[in-house]
């Protein structure tokens, strides 16, 4: 990181992200595509919508896999890559000292598949102190051909969450799009980035993605959302989704969390979402019962004690 961290802070006020190459090392990007495939197969234990290689090939395991969220929770090279020291500095940096961790997603992006629509991470994690920092490393060189991010700089300023709906737009997945903003809906900038790099976003910031349009290639991510642990998280996650005044499946990377004595729950499951719908909706419908099941045992029982401690 040969940029002085008050140079990337200052980058990060003025337009809302930065990126930084070469946070992750060839052996760390090596280490969690690999993992990706180990949890989409299975060989990580039992995980919702993995399903064993069998006769597929590598290509064609991948295919099937649109992302897997929350791998952090069973995979200890995420949950490392999550809580990585390098991050940790930067973050601290941008965010403040007490950091905290909430969601860990993999998304392995095939050539063919579609991009998301315009959209501001706080519509979906909202904090109560807009401080909310989206970290997204490359595992795969992310240029404009295979799906790179494109941001409209300076679009978190006004502090407003744009309203959403949906679209009809082939480019792009399912997801709602953010509209009524006064920025061009094909205009922004590209962040492209070598495998291993990283863009640190704010969560108000405009963004998305164009569908992966090279041939033969992926644009894998490995994605983490971070916020100020002062802050309380109200994120009604979940299948269905459950209002809560405090999101506590919290994990620390830096500094002090000033709510410990709320302890930290196990709330959120790891799970597969396939790329094929009809498979994606079998797999939300079995995560919904099991997520049921889980809260109504749960009901009663206080947070459990759980080491959220950063490693920093």
């Amino acid at each position: 990181m040969n940029t002085p961290l008050t140079h990337l802070a200052a980058t990060y006020e003025r337009d809302g992200f930065i990126v930084v190459e070469d946070l992750l090392d060839p052996q760390e990007v090596e280490t969690l595509k690999a993992e990706a495939f180990d949890i989409a197969t299975g060989r990580r234990g039992a995980v919702l919508g993995a399903k064993p290689q069998g006769d597929r090939t590598v290509d064609e395991v991948n295919a099937d896999v649109l992302a897997i969220h929350f791998p952090h929770k069973i995979s200890q090279p995420m949950r490392d890559a999550m809580r990585h020291p390098r991050i940790a500095e930067v973050l601290t940096t941008l965010i403040g000292p007490n950091v905290k961790a909430m969601q860990t997603m993999m998304f392995v992006k095939a050539s063919g598949k579609p991009g998301q629509a315009w959209h501001q991470d706080e519509t979906f994690i909202p904090t109560r102190d807009r401080s909310l920092c989206g970290v997204w490393i490359a595992l795969d060189d992310a240029r404009i051909d295979n799906g790179c991010l494109w941001f409209h700089p300076g679009s978190h300023r006004p502090g407003v969450l744009w309203p959403t709906r949906p679209h009809e737009d082939p480019r792009f997945d399912a997801s709602e799009e953010a509209f009524d903003h006064p920025f061009e809906r094909e205009g922004g900038t590209p962040a492209e980035i070598r495998a291993g790099g990283a863009v640190f976003f704010n969560g108000y910031l405009l963004h998305r993605s164009l569908p992966n349009q090279a041939a033969g290639r992926y644009r894998r991510a490995f994605v983490t959302h971070y916020m100020s642990a002062a802050s309380l998280l109200p994120w009604s996650v979940g299948f269905p989704p459950v209002r809560r005044g405090d999101y506590r499946d919290i994990e620390m990377i830096a500094g002090v969390d000033p709510y410990a004595w709320k302890g930290v729950r196990d709330e959120s499951l790891p799970f597969v979402r396939s790329s094929n719908p009809g498979r994606a909706a079998d797999i939300l419908e079995a995560l919904t019962v099991l997520a049921r099941s889980q809260r109504e045992a749960s009901t009663n029982a206080d947070a459990r004690p759980r080491d959220a401690s950063p490693s920093m």
